[in-house]
């Protein structure tokens, strides 16, 4: 029979419904008897004990939060009974033992990848299109509606034979209950054959920043730019500037030299108000970016040992079984990474508040630990001068599927770094340059994040999901994976991989890790394309951390 509930760890003084559970279900735990006093949904917590007013509440052996009445044996965790709570940290002793997993069945493997001067390898190969400043947005979306469906590259549009047949359908005089209850017919589109078989693709990103704002926020932007200009995906790009923004050409220059000092890829920037002319400036970037996919269309895919992947972890539309079958299964993914040489980026660091001791203590060294612990309380001391704090983290959608507190989702979403040592800790938008986990400072919003981690350097984002996030990014795969069996079903069109086969007993974390790492592999190597992929799912959000002036 399936298990009805679970205890994550041995210190919890609280259970998860792996099912609905109706009240007076019948509880045996540990030799002890007691019947449910409340339902309790499928993915909440109900009370291993008599709690008072005050009382600590734990979850994955941390606390999650405190009650703030009297809390009955059997009786459900709700927004009315608890509150967020998350204990102090502090620099303590380093502990970075750990036990490193069996790669035995990995050691040797390899993946296909594009190889760069630098040493880093790509799992895709675009060209990129940005602009410095919002002004040239435009600019960029005339080059896009020139340059994609020619070359090749443009996505298959869905939804215009549904248009067309709801237009008939109205011609014909049909009513607003015909239309409502018709079916319309699928649009079908062939794939186009591309120019450059060898590029995957001219990504065109958009932004809402580079003027307006601190010098803080233009030199990050120019920094996060830098890192997507330096990726291993991307083959050479095409910027436009208008030229009297606070982001300079020139200090994008400079944080380019800061990733990669001897950066060689064709990149072409172009100022709008030194050519002049709108014609002149979009000529000028057709031909030289046409020259530059000419340059690199030769570029091919050839073996590189998997220590050259960079996996992001991420987690976006999180529910109660995140944190107890995907993102541990992306855990041991990581450390399996890790001992084979890789990098992984743990970031999201509103979701990491009530983890920050074993985060720190985890650390190499005390610098590195001390980073940590500074970057947390300076992020979270910003969000509380704002009106909020890392309390405010947890969605709607969060808490209507069991994570009704920050340091709940904040435990269960830590996971996904696994159990290895914290080889270096970045701020945004720092480029990773130390193989291991890596811990990186971004907002939880799912988007910001993973444009972040990105830039970093990471050439594959894992993303796992609770309710379903339909998200991607221009340059990088990001593999969705489901923490239930309910939503692979439900969303099959934005869901690569399912993890509900961890709730239901029938696959093993270690087991369903070899599983992901084994299509992490061919999505690397360009044999699967994953859904965001093939959605087109180019998302692309700056983090803006100052004010506007």
């Amino acid at each position: 029979m399936k298990n009805l509930y679970l205890q994550i760890h041995p210190l919890d003084n609280v259970l998860v419904a792996l099912q609905d559970l109706p009240s007076g279900t019948k509880i045996n735990f540990n030799g002890n008897d007691f019947e449910l006093v409340t339902s309790v949904a499928a993915k909440h917590k109900f009370s291993l004990q008599n709690l008072t007013s005050g009382e600590d509440i734990l979850m994955y052996g941390v606390l999650v939060a405190k009650a703030t009445r009297e809390i009955a044996l059997g009786e459900a965790l709700t927004l009315d009974n608890v509150v967020h709570a998350a204990r102090d940290f502090s620099l303590s002793k380093r502990n970075i033992e750990w036990d490193r997993p069996d790669v035995s069945a990995f050691q040797e493997r390899t993946f296909m990848g594009y190889h760069r001067e630098d040493g880093s390898v790509g799992t895709a190969n675009y060209w990129l299109v940005i602009p410095m400043v919002f002004c040239e947005n435009r600019n960029v979306s005339v080059l896009k509606d020139a340059l994609q469906a020619k070359l090749g590259f443009q996505q298959p549009k869905g939804y215009e034979n549904e248009v067309e047949n709801l237009i008939a359908l109205y011609k014909a005089g049909k009513s607003v209950e015909d239309i409502m209850n018709a079916d319309l017919e699928q649009s079908a589109s062939k794939p186009a054959i591309p120019l450059f078989p060898h590029i995957d693709g001219v990504k065109f990103l958009t932004h809402d920043m580079g003027c307006g704002g601190t010098r803080e926020d233009a030199i990050t932007l120019c920094g996060l730019l830098a890192g997507y200009i330096t990726h291993p995906n991307v083959a050479g790009a095409t910027v436009l500037s208008l030229g009297c923004q606070h982001a300079q050409a020139s200090m994008l220059q400079q944080e380019i030299t800061l990733r990669d000092p001897n950066f060689n890829k064709p990149l072409f920037i172009l100022e709008q108000q030194e050519l002049g002319t709108e014609k002149r400036l979009l000529e000028e970037a057709l031909k030289q970016t046409f020259t530059g996919l000419m340059q690199t269309s030769s570029q091919k895919r050839e073996p590189a040992p998997l220590s050259k992947l960079c996996i992001g972890l991420e987690c976006g539309g999180s529910d109660g079984f995140s944190g107890i079958s995907a993102n541990p299964v992306l855990g041991n993914l990581s450390d399996k990474l890790v001992t084979m040489g890789g990098s992984v980026i743990l970031a999201e660091f509103p979701e990491l508040c009530g983890v920050e001791q074993e985060l720190s203590d985890r650390c190499v060294n005390d610098e590195t630990a001390s980073h940590f612990m500074n970057l947390m309380q300076t992020y979270n001391a910003r969000a509380v001068a704002s009106g909020s704090g890392f309390y405010a983290n947890p969605s709607p959608g969060n808490i209507k599927d069991g994570l009704i507190t920050d340091a709940i989702k904040s435990a269960g979403a830590a996971k996904k770094g696994g159990t290895s040592p914290v080889t270096a800790v970045l701020d945004y938008p720092e480029k990773v340059t130390e193989p291991g986990l890596n811990l990186l400072c971004t907002p939880g919003s799912d988007v910001e994040s993973t444009t972040a981690e990105v830039a970093a350097g990471a050439n594959i984002v894992i993303f796992t999901t609770g309710l379903g996030t339909p998200t991607g990014n221009p340059v990088c795969p990001v593999i969705k994976v489901s923490t239930n069996t309910v939503l692979y079903k439900k969303m099959p069109d934005i869901i690569d991989l399912n993890c509900g086969t961890i709730i239901e007993g029938e696959e093993s974390i270690t087991a369903a890790a070899d599983r992901m790492l084994e299509y992490v592999i061919r999505v690397a190597s360009g044999e699967i394309r994953p859904k965001a992929v093939i959605l087109g799912q180019d998302d692309f959000i700056p983090w803006k951390r100052g004010v506007s002036l």
